[in-house]
C-alpha cells in the first residue's frame, strides 16, 4: 500500500508525458526461455463503449519517471491491476470511460493501492506470481455506457481450464515488438492454453502457477497482449452469457510479444478472501449452470536457475 502527498506536476506528467511500462525478464540458464510483463498485437481498434470496464492508469515513481498500464472498475470506488504496475509508484493517474487517451469520460489521481501481500515489491522487475493489485480511487464513478464494473471469475471457477476458448485481452500497450503505442485503445480475440501446455512453453519456469492462466493467438500467429497493456483485463463470456474477468495481463515471452509462445495473466478467482480484506467489498459468486471445472495440474518444479535480465 502507498500513500504519499506529491506534487500536482507529477500529476501533469502522467498525464502528458507517459511512456510504455519497463519490463523485466527471467529465464532458464539451460533454454533461454523468457519471460516478460505484459499493446495488443495483430488487434483491432475498441470503439466507444465496447469496453466500459478498462481503465488506463499512469504511474509516477519517486525519481518523477512515469510508466503506462492497463486496469479494470471492479467496484465504483475500486479498481484492479497489476502488482508491477503500482509497486513503489508515488502516484496514480486514473483515466476511466476512455477508448482515446485524448478523451476520457473521467480522468484524477489518487495516491492509494493494495499489492497482494505475496508480491515482493522489491523485486517489482521480477517476473514473479500473485502480480495483483487493488487501486482505491478516492471518490465514486457515476456509471454509464462508458462506465461500468467487470464481474471477476469467481472463486468456484479458479482454477477453471480454459483451453480452446476464445478469450478477450485489451489495452493501448505497443501494437508489436519493439513498436510504439497507440492513443486509440485495441482489442484482440486470444485462445486458452491449459496450464500445463503453458508451463511446457516456458520451459517449466515457476512463473506459471496454479494462480495463472495462459492465452495464445486465436487466428493471427502474431496475436498477443505486449508492453503497456500489464494490469488489463482477460475476459470470457461466461455460461450464463455475461462477460466475466479470468485474466490480469502480466507477463509475455521475452523472445517477443509477436510470437505464438502464450502470455500470461493472474487469475483473479484465487483472491476473493484478500479482496475483501482489503476492500470490505464481497466480490465473489456462484455459477448456477456451469458444470464441475476440470482443474488444472500444480505447479511442477524448474529445470534449472533463475537469471534476472531486461527485455
Amino acid at each position: 500500500m502507498a500513500n504519499w502527498q506529491v506534487l500536482g506536476v507529477l500529476a501533469i506528467l502522467a498525464t502528458l508525458y507517459a511512456e510504455p511500462e519497463e519490463l523485466a525478464v527471467i529465464h532458464t540458464d539451460r533454454h533461454k526461455r523468457k519471460a516478460s510483463f505484459s499493446r495488443i498485437v495483430s488487434g483491432w481498434e475498441a470503439e466507444e463503449g465496447q469496453l466500459p470496464f478498462q481503465l488506463s492508469i499512469r504511474m509516477v515513481n519517486p525519481e518523477g519517471g512515469v510508466s503506462a498500464c492497463g486496469g479494470t472498475i471492479i467496484h465504483e470506488e475500486w479498481g484492479l491491476t497489476a502488482a508491477h504496475c503500482t509497486a513503489t509508484r508515488v502516484t496514480i493517474v486514473v483515466r476511466a470511460g476512455v477508448v482515446n487517451l485524448t478523451r476520457p469520460a473521467v480522468i484524477f489521481e489518487t495516491t492509494e493501492y493494495y499489492n497482494h501481500p505475496l508480491y515482493n515489491e522489491a523485486m517489482q522487475s521480477v517476473v514473479q506470481p500473485n502480480d495483483i493489485g487493488v487501486i482505491k480511487f478516492g471518490r465514486a464513478l457515476v456509471y454509464s455506457d462508458y462506465i461500468q464494473p467487470i464481474r471477476l471469475q469467481s472463486s468456484y471457477d479458479m482454477n477453471k481450464n480454459y483451453q480452446g476458448l476464445r478469450l478477450t485481452a485489451s489495452g493501448w500497450g505497443r501494437t508489436w515488438t519493439g513498436g510504439s503505442s497507440p492513443e486509440n485503445m485495441n482489442w484482440v480475440y486470444l485462445n486458452g492454453v491449459s496450464n500445463e501446455d503453458c508451463r511446457v512453453a516456458f520451459n517449466f519456469s515457476p512463473i506459471v502457477v496454479s494462480s495463472t492462466i495462459c492465452a495464445s493467438y486465436y487466428n493471427v500467429t502474431s496475436q498477443s497482449t505486449c508492453q503497456g497493456d500489464s494490469g488489463g483485463p482477460l475476459t470470457v463470456v461466461d455460461v450464463d452469457g455475461e462477460t466475466t474477468q479470468v485474466g490480469i495481463s502480466s507477463f509475455v515471452s521475452a523472445t517477443g510479444c509477436h510470437t505464438e509462445i502464450p502470455a500470461g495473466f493472474a487469475r483473479p478467482g484465487h483472491y476473493h478472501e484478500w479482496y475483501e480484506e482489503v476492500t470490505g467489498i464481497n466480490f465473489d459468486w456462484v455459477p448456477t449452470v456451469d458444470p464441475e471445472p476440470e482443474t488444472e495440474v500444480e505447479a511442477l518444479q524448474p529445470e534449472g536457475p533463475l537469471v534476472v535480465d531486461w527485455f
